[in-house]
Formats: structure tokens, sequence, C-alpha cells
């Protein structure tokens, strides 16, 4: 979208530079369909050698993200040997893409120049007042809608009369053009209070003035500044964190460790008599293991069925609780077959066709298994049917079953192989029972770390997604610079008098600051407040907890970068002659 809209921008822009020119062919007898067509072949000329270009950037960006794949992110993708694939398809599509977009972009710009008069073009100008007053009115009748539409999304997504993710997303989306909108019909305002002050207050002012000049050139820098912005602040809320160790609702379920033996384990741990069969009885390992409780759950090896594995697992990895384990409701829960207080009971349903009920982590289900609530999984043992999915849980690797069926199934798997720490000094007795389990090759690990590797995955993906969202802004950035320039180039008369009347260069500065400045923000903020509104059942499950410090150094330097491109147009400005354009004031 940011790359479009530049494109617009600049095909614009540089049309609006040669309107004398096609006045001056108006006027000595040239069709309109001539001129079109002559601005269409140099438009499609200019097009065809950017797509050239782009396609090298593209490939050079791609391939840049695949080595970042291979090396800063290679946790989130467990191997080197991810290569890229360019087909020629894709080329062709990018290719043609661009140059369909630019010569729609040029037919419609010459579109609206050919409706003025040749006398109006020879002047340079083509604003029309009673034009701009009607399509202010039209756009404020757009933006009072998108936002009647938009608050109707948030409250539908608020009463769950819709999916919250489709409601608070869809309606962020709709206020942004909503909020646009509104922008556009402000700058379109024609009437304004006279600047009194003087000083550096008034030349404030002034810049923000100027921004009204051309008002549908700052609606595009201000669509792509808020465009990017409200992605990269969508995709950052995303992110995951470590979850609350004691929280029996967190992705933990308030077990601090998770550990898992190469062999079974058939002793009661928690017990005296099982203790003393495995040499666990000493006065070191009794104080160690005082207070702790382990939850030991039967294990059928089988496919990691988390985003660790690159390949859809075909007989996932099959975990068994106890019942007791079942009547404790620990874990948060996304979606159930069925609205209960307790989903884990779910798993003692029986169905009439045999299907066997399975409970999976939501991400693991969606994005690695490809199943939803309700849907089955064949595996050469049964029909696996999910019965409700966990939220951002430890158990992302397997599937859980009912202790009763996994008995059924796998008969030959014996013991216990599976195991979540609870202790107050989770970290001594995981150490004590590693050294002392050793020969079962017991191997524990904190369920922070654990959750952590996985969210290395999502985080990785992610951070990619930001990267074309700054790109975007990078693109805003540039299309206001653009912008900029172009403005003081057509006001240089103006500025050129006001020079002779004594404004200096500090004052030119201030002023055109100023005004790219309220472009930067005023796209910053309307991106941000609505990326706010789309992403907030997001913040309500972190309690509140918002963006980062990261994403909000990220924004900042977009405005510095933004208000040190300025600087560029007030060279510009301080750079062009003065008594010439003096002379044709």
């Amino acid at each position: 979208v940011s790359a479009l809209l530049l494109t617009a921008l600049f095909f614009k822009l540089g049309i609006e530079q040669r309107l004398r020119e096609i006045g001056t062919l108006q006027a000595i007898g040239f069709a309109a369909s001539r001129i079109r067509n002559l601005f269409l072949a140099e438009g499609l000329l200019l097009a065809l050698i950017g797509s050239v270009l782009g396609l090298i950037g593209a490939i050079g960006y791609a391939a840049l993200l695949m080595y970042g794949l291979r090396t800063w992110w290679v946790d989130a993708v467990g191997t080197t040997s991810l290569t890229l694939h360019v087909t020629w398809q894709s080329l062709v599509l990018g290719a043609l893409g661009g140059i369909v977009a630019a010569v729609v972009c040029i037919f419609l710009t010459l579109r609206k120049i050919g409706r003025s008069s040749s006398r109006t073009l020879l002047t340079g100008n083509t604003n029309d007042t009673d034009s701009v007053r009607g399509t202010r009115s039209y756009v404020l009748v757009i933006a009072i809608a998108m936002t009647i539409s938009g608050v109707a999304l948030l409250l539908a997504g608020a009463l769950k009369l819709i999916p919250q993710v489709a409601g608070f997303f869809g309606g962020g989306v709709v206020l942004l053009v909503a909020g646009i909108c509104f922008l556009s019909v402000w700058l379109r305002r024609r009437q304004a209070a006279t600047i009194r002050r003087p000083g550096w207050w008034g030349m404030s002012q002034l810049g923000f003035r100027n921004t009204t000049y051309r008002p549908t050139r700052t609606v595009l820098c201000v669509t792509l500044i808020a465009s990017a912005a409200f992605i990269i602040v969508a995709v950052d809320a995303f992110r995951r964190s470590g979850a609350v160790a004691n929280d029996k609702k967190s992705g933990s379920g308030g077990f601090p460790f998770v550990a898992e033996s190469l062999l079974p384990i058939v002793h009661d741990l928690n017990s005296v008599e099982g203790r003393e069969s495995l040499n666990l009885n000493n006065t070191n390992e009794e104080t160690a293991l005082k207070d702790v409780r382990l939850v030991s759950l039967r294990m059928r090896p089988g496919d990691d069925a988390s985003c660790l594995n690159l390949y859809q697992p075909r007989n996932p990895k099959i975990v068994a609780p106890s019942e007791a384990f079942l009547n404790e409701n620990r874990f948060g829960f996304q979606n159930s077959l069925e609205a209960t207080d307790n989903p884990w009971l779910l798993l003692n349903r029986e169905f009439p066709d045999g299907a066997i009920p399975v409970i999976g982590d939501a991400n693991s289900l969606n994005y690695v298994l490809h199943l939803k609530v309700g849907e089955d999984f064949v595996t050469d043992q049964a029909r696996l049917r999910v019965v409700a999915s966990l939220s951002d849980s430890i158990f992302q690797s397997e599937l859980i079953m009912s202790e009763k069926n996994f008995l059924r199934l796998f008969p030959s798997e014996q013991g216990y192989r599976y195991f979540l720490i609870d202790a107050p000094q989770a970290s001594q007795a995981a150490t004590v029972l590693e050294d002392r389990l050793s020969d079962f090759g017991f191997d524990a690990q904190s369920t922070e770390e654990r959750l952590a590797t996985f969210h290395r995955v999502e985080n990785t993906y992610l951070s990619t997604f930001q990267l074309l969202g700054g790109l975007g802004l990078a693109l805003g950035t540039l299309g206001m610079a653009a912008v900029l320039l172009r403005n003081v180039l057509e006001r240089r008369r103006e500025l050129a008098l006001m020079r002779a009347v004594g404004y200096n260069s500090s004052h030119f500065a201030v002023m055109v600051i100023t005004e790219n400045v309220l472009m930067l923000c005023l796209g910053l903020a309307v991106g941000f407040v609505c990326a706010l509104l789309a992403i907030a059942p997001v913040l309500f499950e972190r309690g509140g907890k918002g963006p980062n410090i990261s994403l909000g150094l990220l924004l900042l330097a977009i405005l510095v970068s933004g208000a040190t491109a300025s600087l560029v147009a007030t060279i510009a400005a301080l750079r062009s002659p003065l008594l010439p354009a003096l002379r044709s004031e």
C-alpha cells in the first residue's frame, strides 16, 4: 500500500510540474487523447525501467531475509539449509503489477487535469474552490460512515457477537480510514484566522498552515505514515513474553520446571517408598526434595508437534495425565468443543464413532497440525478428535489424552516419562533429580525457558513483518521529503518575497520543519491510536501491558529522520534565486 501510494504521489508531482506544458499543447490544438497517450507512453517507459530495478531490489531483499534466517535468526527455524527460491512467474507478476499501478496512477491524474481549461493550465495551477468544497463534503460523509462502521465492529467484538480478532482488528482498520478522511476534511478548510504573532511561534503557525496548500499531497503522506505505523504497532503487540511461573492459568500452569526421561519410571516420585526405590532418601536429597510435588504423565514418543519442527507431524507425541491432574483445572484455554468450567474433563468424553478426545496447544493446532477444535487427526492407532485448545502453553510439542484411553491404545508404554515439577526451590530440586536419575535420562528444563524457545520462532517472523512495516515508514518519509521539496519549489516566488521583506534562513527552517513534523505526528498518532484499538483484546489479555520500549524508539527515530529530511527542502528554498523569482511575482 505504501509503495502504491508513493507511486501515485510521485507521478502526480511529475505531471503537476508540467502543467504549463500540457496547457500549451492544448492551446495549439493537441487533442486530450493525444496528450494522454503521450504521457502514458512516457510513464510506461519509466515503469518498465523501474520494474527491472525493482525486481533486482526484490531479489536482493529476499536474499537478505533468507540470509538472516540462516544466521541471525537460525534459532527460530532450526536449520541453515534454507535457500532462496525464485520463479519467473513471481517476477513477471511483480513487474506487471508495478507497471499497471504506474499506468493507472498516470491515467487518473491526467483525467483530472484534462478537465481544466488551457488558460488555467498555463498558469500552472488547477485549484478549483468549488471542486475542493464538493470533495470536502463527500469525504466528510465517508468519514462519518466509516466511524459508525468502526465503532459498530468494536462493539460487536466486545460483546462477542463476532470473533474478537475480526471485530477489533477490522474496527481498527476502518477507524484508520475514518481518521485519514477527517484529516482530509480538516486540511481542506478554507477559513482560517489571521496569524498575528511575530517570531518563532508565528513561523510555526505558518508552517502548519502550509499543510493545507496542497491537501491531497498532505493526505497521501499522512496515509503512508499512518498505515506503516498501524502495521508496526499491531504486529509488535503479538510478541510473546515469558509466562508467570506461579500462575496456574498461565502457559506454565504454575509449574516452574518440566522434565522428560528416556526410560520410563514406574515408581511414584511423591511417595517415600518410591523415593527409596530410586535412592532419593539420603539427608541432602530429602532436604532438596522437601515440599516438592511431581505430576507424572505417561508418554508415547512421536513427532514434535510444535513450531520447532519444520515438517508436518504424522504421529505426534502423546502424553496422558492422571485424573487428579484433570480435576486441578490448570493452564488457560483458548477454545473448547463445549462451554465448560473445566475443559480438561472433555478428555473423558466418549464419541459414538469411537474417536478419542485429545487436547492440543492452539499454536500447534493452527500452524503445524492445521486443525481446529472439533476436527480429527488420524494416526496408525486411532482417530483423534480435538476437543479443546490450550492458550500458549508448554504442551506445544505434544497432544494430551486421558490416562484411560492412553492405556487402552498403548498398553506397551509402561511407567511415566513426562513430569511437571512444582516446588518452592524448583531449581535445586531439578538439579538433584537430574543427578540421581541420570540412569533414566532424566532431563529438566524451566517452563519459562521452554516457552521462550517456542516464542523465539513466532517473534522472529514478527520481526520480518515489522521490517516490511519499517520499509513502509521509510517510503512515507521519502514521500514527505519529496512533497516538501515540491511545495517549496512551487512557492519560491512567495518565499523570495518573504526574504526580500526581512525573513531570514532560520525563519524558513522553522516553517518547513514544523510543516513536516505536523504531517509526521498526524500520521503516527492516527496509526498508533487505531492500532491500539485493533489490539485491545491482546492488551486486556496481558493486563494492559502495551508496546515495548523498542517500538517507541523506532517511532521516535522515524520522527527524527522525517524532521531531518525536511532540512533538504529548507536548503533548496534558500538556494533558489531571489531576483528571478521576484520578477515573476
